[in-house]
C-alpha cells in the first residue's frame, strides 16, 4: 500500500483487531498458501510482475461486514489480472481456497463477536466514501506457526 493508505488501514487494524491475534500489518491477500518449496519461484514471479507493471489502479469501494470482523473492499481489475497470471503460473499447486478468485479487501477487524463487528461496521459505514487506494508493490510472507516472516517486497516499476 502507499504510505498514507497503509498508515490509515494499519491504524484501524491496530485499534480494532484483537492484539493477541494481530500478527501482521494491514495487507491485501492475493493467495493464502503457496507451497514453501516454491518460495524462490514465487519471489522471481513477483519481482518480474513488479518490474513489468506500473502500480495497479485501485479504489476502496465499500465497507464489508465479515460476520466476526470488518474489512474494506478493494476494486482493482489491474491487480486481479496480475493475480490471475500468478494463479496460472502456479496452477496445480494452489489450495482449493486459492483456486477461487478473491474478493480483494483489507481487514481492519477479525475474530471478534458478531455484536462487536456489527458495531464497528455501522460506525465505519456511516462515514465511508469510495476513494482511490494506492498499491505500490507485491510482498510475500512465510508462516512459521504464529509469527510471519517477510520473504520479499517488490515495488512496482513498470510504465
Amino acid at each position: 500500500m502507499g504510505p498514507e493508505d497503509f498508515a490509515w488501514a494499519n491504524g484501524l487494524r491496530q485499534r480494532h483487531f484483537p492484539p493477541e491475534r494481530n500478527f501482521l500489518d494491514a495487507h491485501v491477500t492475493l493467495f493464502h498458501h503457496l507451497p514453501p518449496s516454491c518460495t524462490r519461484e514465487v519471489e522471481q514471479a513477483l519481482a518480474r510482475l513488479a518490474a513489468d507493471h506500473p502500480p495497479p489502479r485501485a479504489r476502496l469501494s465499500e465497507v464489508m461486514h465479515l460476520g466476526k470482523g470488518v474489512a474494506y473492499r478493494i476494486e482493482s481489475p489491474d491487480l486481479l489480472a496480475m493475480r490471475d497470471e500468478l494463479a496460472e503460473r502456479f496452477h496445480g499447486m494452489l489450495t482449493p481456497q486459492d483456486q477461487a478468485r478473491p474478493r480483494l479487501h483489507v481487514t481492519v477487524q477479525n475474530k471478534v463477536t458478531p455484536a462487536e463487528s456489527k458495531e464497528l461496521f455501522a460506525e465505519l459505514k456511516e462515514s465511508f466514501e469510495p476513494r482511490p487506494f494506492a498499491i505500490t508493490g507485491l510482498g510475500s510472507f512465510y508462516y512459521r506457526g504464529g509469527p510471519w516472516e517477510k520473504t520479499g517486497r517488490h515495488s512496482f516499476r513498470g510504465r
